[in-house]
């Protein structure tokens, strides 16, 4: 379907960008992605919350949420410096990773299991309070 938008025709994608509702997280995918291919920083909450005995989140689950999943929530202006959350799916449950590219590694800074009561079903999206 294409919709009008400033006199020129464009997809419903692009549409939905336009207006605000859909964000292009390329550019932060690709820093993510080519901090993480140098290096891979766990800093301690991201350990402890991996090690809970209800999640054991593995090295390799991270690793492959990074490589394939997709950036649902960007938070440029993080104390930590630009982070994101990232949801993937590694052995046949979904994760979410809150990680911030630096220049020389990828800082992992949260993993956990995404819960039903806090998130939509897919879990690219926040319930309402």
């Amino acid at each position: 379907m294409m919709y009008w938008a400033a006199g020129f025709s464009v997809s419903k994608i692009d549409h939905y960008r336009l207006i605000g509702v859909m964000t292009d997280y390329s550019t932060i995918l690709m820093q993510v992605r080519n901090s993480a291919a140098k290096r891979i920083l766990f800093l301690p909450h991201a350990i402890r919350q991996m090690a809970k005995p209800d999640r054991m989140i593995t090295t390799a689950e991270i690793r492959m949420v990074i490589e394939t999943g997709e950036i649902i929530e960007d938070y440029p202006n993080d104390v930590r410096g630009h982070s994101c959350l990232i949801l993937g799916g590694a052995n046949l449950r979904p994760l979410h990773i809150v990680c911030a590219p630096k220049d020389d590694y990828l800082a992992i800074i949260t993993a956990y299991l995404p819960s039903d009561q806090e998130w939509e079903r897919g879990y690219r999206k926040r319930k309402k309070q």
